[in-house]
């Protein structure tokens, strides 16, 4: 669970396998962002959300696990599956989030960078790779205004902020376009101009949104203020 919370920017202590305080509200901030009852229990619901949101996670070696990779080689077919998720087929992408960390300006973690890809690509797929970058501008914009969380992976998960997250597609192996869209926007380019907001004039529903103060058009996506 602390590894889980820790993949999401929420738990910054060590994985030592105890419940105490720091976990605790870890938890709770958690649950808050996710929209539950924010209560730093993990039940199921809790427990179920955290999985969900998780699914790229790989445990690391800590005091409480120092080889999480034990036995891996032995033939899990179920670990495989999962583990295999992020992985570069042989030949293929050779920029992962390794490459993505060199370009890193803002002391974002490995994590993060790997998640702002995911979220590139569900949210911004097929669109112009300067649309791309505007959308990783914007999850950039929104960690470093008070208005927002002020981690990558709270700006993401918050409740009903964007629409990738809502339909699973968070979840799908980011292309290399996306990864390279996160570059872009961590070395500076901001083709939204500042902006903390965009919607898809064709899909949008919330009148909320059509009214703020638009300020470009990229593709099919419109960038606001």
């Amino acid at each position: 669970m602390q590894g889980r919370l820790k993949f999401l920017g929420f738990y910054k202590g060590d994985l030592d396998s105890h419940y105490g305080t720091t976990t605790r509200d870890a938890v709770y901030t958690f649950q808050k962002q996710f929209g539950m009852k924010p209560d730093g229990i993990v039940g199921a619901k809790t427990k179920l959300k955290l999985y969900n949101a998780t699914k790229n996670w790989k445990p690391e070696a800590s005091s409480y696990n120092p080889n999480p990779n034990q036995g891996a080689a032995a033939g899990n077919n179920q670990a495989g599956a999962e583990g295999t998720t992020n992985e570069a087929p042989a030949g293929g992408k050779s920029e992962d989030a390794s490459s993505l960390g060199s370009a890193n300006a803002l002391n974002l973690t490995e994590n993060d960078l790997k998640i702002m890809a995911n979220a590139v690509n569900g949210e911004a797929r097929g669109e112009p790779f300067e649309g791309q970058v505007a959308v990783a501008a914007v999850i950039l914009n929104r960690v470093k205004s008070p208005s927002f969380p002020n981690t990558v992976s709270g700006v993401i998960f918050q409740p009903g902020a964007f629409t990738a997250v809502a339909d699973g597609q968070i979840w799908l192996t980011p292309n290399e376009s996306s990864e390279k869209a996160v570059r872009q926007a961590l070395n500076g380019w901001d083709p939204s101009g500042g902006c903390l907001y965009y919607f898809n004039p064709e899909t949008a529903t919330s009148k909320w949104i059509c009214s703020r103060p638009q300020v470009k058009t990229i593709g099919k996506h419109i960038f606001c203020m």
